[in-house]
């Protein structure tokens, strides 16, 4: 029997409405965020694969100012991303940005890409190589976007699950981020279907809203892998030099950067006999060394600060492999040297040439001996020293999109140089060296031949009137024309430092 008067009690209007963001976007999106990882990871390893953090530190950028310019640029770059990202959701009518208010995604985004990039400097300190971290940081993306969608989302959806075992796997970032598109997909399609609003900020103390606990967890994280990176970045990586103790940061609240030699006794050396069993050899040394090595004894002793670089038994041993004896690259090296010299190094390959240029930029540690540059111990006033050194490194240590003239208006700015000062002085680096004409100054440097990435090196190294400069086999790929103008650039540049540069014999 039909009842046709018979009407079911008013309601709200309701209709079938699919929005497909709400019900695939914690999925997609997680991938289309976590993109940002890999970008940032690679961007790190890169230039410390290729020696450009080191290049930046010898020249007086220290770890600090380089991690905090570093953060804010990628924080910058990810902002504009993310921005973009939920500007375009707005824009084609995705319910799950426009119903959701949007302090409050920018609230959570904000938290998740600082955590994201404090994550990428975590992971950077472990690796050494572009390919490898490129592929390891897409397989973390691809992963976890699935893991996410296909074995996490089964746990958020089940209610039987005590809330506490959802908040320890929230503590894999990755599943935070997850979580939390999660609440805003559930919520915008709550809201699309009922024909109301998303999440707002008097839902986060809904019980059933697990929103709290991913902002919470995120800060948190936030906090502690910064810290971490900072930490690892300092004692683990070889990306910035010598690697510190892990204790490094005991030192740098006690120690303090010394303006005078330290103990010049405790480097003397004991009479150059060597005992091997019963034998007793005696190490017959030239006049000249031995004057050298004297020479430098008076100025320890009288701690005279007329010398830019004194360096008194320098050693550098490196240790032996696969079973194979010690190498000693560096045998006791004396030398007192003066404001406005050149010492020149000439040698073969393997006579140890580079592994003094590297113990005196701050690469690796002697064995044992000291040197002094400006009266600043190598062993640990490192960072005192950059700021008035230039190095030429024996490998072209460039960017190849940034052009010769970048270049040295990065340098140079380093150096304090500032407006007109820096143009000037950055054209005069640019002449001296013969990049000045034809355009070439604004070509980028990965178009230029051996000999002119050479060159720019040399310029490199001099802007900015360091007092100390290194080069380490700065002729090497020139012509005998462009040979001869270097040798007049390093005898005007020598006026005004000291300069040890080395020769391939």
């Amino acid at each position: 029997m039909l009842f046709d008067f018979i009407k079911e009690m008013p309601k709200p209007e309701t209709e079938i409405r699919l929005d497909f963001s709400s019900l695939l976007g914690p999925l997609f999106f997680t991938w289309v965020i976590l993109q940002l990882f890999p970008i940032v990871l690679t961007a790190l390893v890169y230039e410390k694969q290729q020696n450009l953090r080191i290049m930046m530190k010898m020249h007086g950028l220290g770890d600090d100012p380089y991690l905090m310019i570093s953060y804010a640029y990628f924080l910058a770059i990810s902002l504009v991303y993310m921005f973009c990202f939920v500007v375009f959701g707005s824009v084609v009518g995705l319910k799950f940005f426009t119903l959701n208010d949007y302090s409050i995604q920018f609230v959570f985004y904000f938290i998740y890409i600082n955590l994201q990039i404090s994550l990428s400097f975590l992971v950077a300190a472990l690796f050494s190589n572009v390919k490898t971290v490129a592929v390891v940081g897409y397989m973390i993306v691809f992963a976890s976007g699935l893991l996410g969608g296909f074995f996490f989302q089964f746990f958020l959806q089940d209610t039987s699950l005590p809330r506490v075992w959802i908040v320890v796997m929230e503590l894999y970032p990755c599943f935070s981020l997850y979580a939390g598109l999660y609440e805003f997909s559930q919520y915008a399609f709550t809201g699309n279907y009922m024909g109301t609003r998303g999440m707002r900020w008097g839902d986060l103390i809904d019980s059933n809203n697990g929103m709290v606990h991913v902002l919470i967890i995120m800060i948190v994280e936030w906090v502690v892998v910064f810290f971490m990176a900072y930490y690892t970045d300092q004692f683990l990586t070889s990306g910035s030099g010598s690697r510190k103790s892990p204790l490094f940061f005991s030192h740098k609240l006690k120690s303090k950067p010394s303006s005078s030699f330290k103990n010049p006794l405790s480097s003397f050396r004991l009479p150059s006999l060597q005992r091997k069993g019963s034998k007793v050899y005696v190490e017959l040394e030239k006049s000249d060394v031995v004057q050298e090595k004297e020479r430098v004894e008076l100025s320890l002793l009288k701690q005279d600060t007329t010398h830019a670089i004194v360096c008194d038994n320098l050693k550098k041993v490196y240790r032996g492999r696969d079973g194979n004896p010690e190498k000693i690259a560096v045998r006791g090296l004396s030398l007192a040297l003066s404001q406005g010299e050149c010492f020149g190094m000439l040698g073969p390959n393997g006579a140890g040439k580079t592994s003094f240029i590297n113990m005196m930029i701050g690469l690796v540690k002697p064995s044992s001996g000291a040197a002094y540059v400006r009266g600043l111990d190598i062993r640990t006033d490192m960072d005192g020293i950059y700021a008035n050194m230039g190095v030429c490194p024996q490998h072209d240590l460039l960017w190849e999109t940034l052009t010769g003239r970048e270049h040295l208006l990065f340098y140079g700015r380093l150096k304090n140089l500032k407006g007109t000062t820096l143009t000037q002085a950055v054209d005069e680096s640019l002449r001296s060296v013969n990049l000045f004409t034809g355009g070439i100054a604004d070509k980028q440097s990965g178009k230029y031949s051996g000999g002119m990435k050479r060159r720019l090196s040399v310029a490199i190294s001099l802007i900015g009137d360091p007092k100390v400069v290194y080069m380490d086999e700065p002729s090497t790929g020139l012509d005998p024309a462009s040979r001869k103008n270097l040798w007049n650039v390093v005898k005007r540049a020598k006026q005004n430092c000291a300069i040890i540069l080395t020769i391939e014999a």
